[in-house]
């Protein structure tokens, strides 16, 4: 989501509009995990509950040579980290541009973005702001209108600009409205430049919009008028639509998109599209357990794994029809997945544990010291590297506070998903770690290290940057860089 050399991530947002009413302080969330609901129209609960299916997918480039130059260079990445800069989502003179009482006060950072030298910082009140790695200013708030209430971002490498996803306190929160601007725009405060996407479509509860990288494709729902429409997110331009008969959801792979129907007793009925041009590749019936409720039903590249509750988890090889079981003592229904799809692996997530999968159903990896601090598992606070060999989480810290209980700061901890070694922390007991002098001795920042490493709620790497961005419950965003 941060320029060219993430050509190949996989991000799937979805963003769901809410049931009409509420102060909209009360969001759903996309998939990347902004903490509101994500609307499933599963009839049985997807992975406990939809809130906690937020997920991001990977689909990168093959793992580079892992020798041991290269091995052995990974941690010289994150050597020396320092605190670098601060930054304030909250802003003294919000009352000057917004109306709506909860953004004028000072709220968690859910959602961090980073595209080319600007950072995004997305708060729970939907106040958004961008700021600049160059001048170390904030630029400006995204928020256009008095009453506009921002809910998702997503960063359009096809065209370098950014969309935005919100509602309006005119429409009750009811209706999604998105919003595309060029990066440069932003960066020169011309916000105006920006144009409206999708206007054509009533995105209003339960309808969405999910925007997928790898594709190059965006899905949306209109709830009014029961039809899913596929657009080209180069252009934006309409491609095709698929009548809402009877489906219930639908998951996008690469080259593929898997519907899933109304099930009945004894099977659910699946359909296999072209995600080019809506062609039916293959239509088929996956048995049930009757009676049992479905834990997820998900589509990776030919692979189609099925858990019901309390039953086996099944993987299905969609071509050849070779049907794998593992047992539920193996395998226990996780909160969240991360999918790596060129490698063939994928993360699970369970009790603020990390695992990594193989399609056979063998456990591959299990991390050492990568416990995560938050339980719902946010793929806010996660990030996978572009060559998927690093996975770097907001962790329990080991350190104690001084009367003893469990320390209320976190470390940023950065693993080898291959091996589950962690190679490097950022941790606030490393007397190494110091925040950089300014050069020209003016403060700008105010946190210390322990407070910079409290109760963080957003992580993101820049990869060009070498930079780790969090923001926390105060609604500000840390620079961390060597």
């Amino acid at each position: 989501m941060d320029g060219p050399k993430r050509s190949q991530l996989r991000v799937r947002l979805r963003v769901t509009a809410r049931r009409r009413g509420g102060d909209g302080a009360d969001r759903a969330g996309p998939g990347g995990g902004t903490g509101g609901e994500r609307k499933r129209r599963m009839d049985a609960p997807l992975i406990n509950s939809a809130a906690k299916l937020q997920r991001r997918e990977i689909g990168g480039r093959q793992l580079a040579a892992r020798g041991g130059g290269a091995a052995a260079a990974v941690p010289e990445r994150f050597r020396n980290m320092q605190l670098q800069e601060e930054f304030d989502t909250y802003d003294h003179d919000a009352h000057l541009f917004v109306k709506l009482q909860f953004l004028k006060k000072r709220s968690k950072i859910i959602e961090i973005v980073a595209a080319k030298d600007i950072i995004f910082a997305l708060a729970h009140s939907g106040l958004c702001a961008a700021f600049s790695r160059v001048t170390n200013k904030r630029l400006s708030f995204l928020n256009l209108s008095p009453d506009e209430v921002i809910r998702s971002l997503f960063y359009n490498k096809n065209n370098d600009s950014l969309i935005t996803v919100s509602v309006y306190a005119s429409d009750h929160f009811s209706t999604l409205k998105c919003r595309t601007t060029p990066i440069e725009y932003i960066r020169r405060d011309q916000l105006d430049a920006g144009f409206p996407l999708f206007e054509s479509e009533s995105l209003k509860w339960p309808g969405f919009v999910e925007f997928d990288d790898v594709n190059g494709k965006v899905l949306t729902y209109s709830a009014q008028d029961g039809i899913y429409k596929v657009f080209d997110l180069k252009n934006y331009s309409f491609l095709y639509s698929i009548p809402d008969t009877n489906v219930q959801e639908i998951k996008i792979s690469p080259g593929i998109m898997l519907l899933i129907y109304d099930r009945t007793p004894s099977y659910v009925p699946l359909r296999i599209l072209s995600i080019e041009d809506g062609k039916p590749l293959k239509l088929f019936k996956h048995l049930l357990h009757r009676g049992k409720k479905i834990d997820f039903i998900e589509q990776f590249n030919e692979k189609l794994l099925v858990k019901q509750e309390d039953e086996n988890l099944q993987i299905l090889d969609v071509r050849s029809s070779e049907l794998i079981e593992i047992s539920i003592e193996k395998f226990m229904t996780p909160s969240a997945f991360i999918f790596l799809y060129e490698n063939n692996l994928f993360l699970t997530f369970r009790n603020r544990t990390v695992a990594v999968w193989n399609f056979r159903g063998e456990l591959v990896t299990s991390f050492e010291d990568h416990l995560l601090w938050h339980q719902d598992c946010s793929t806010n606070n996660i990030y996978i590297t572009t060559d998927q060999d690093l996975i770097i989480s907001y962790c329990k810290s080991d350190a104690a506070a001084d009367d003893g209980t469990a320390s209320s700061i976190g470390s940023i901890n950065m693993s080898d998903i291959m091996t589950g070694k962690c190679i490097a922390k950022i941790a606030a007991n490393d007397p190494a770690l110091s925040i950089a002098p300014r050069k020209n001795g003016s403060p700008s920042i105010w946190s210390s290290i322990p407070e910079a490493l409290e109760d963080v709620t957003a992580l993101f790497y820049d990869e060009d940057r070498n930079e780790i961005y969090t923001g926390n419950s105060q609604g500000l965003v840390h620079v961390w860089s060597s």
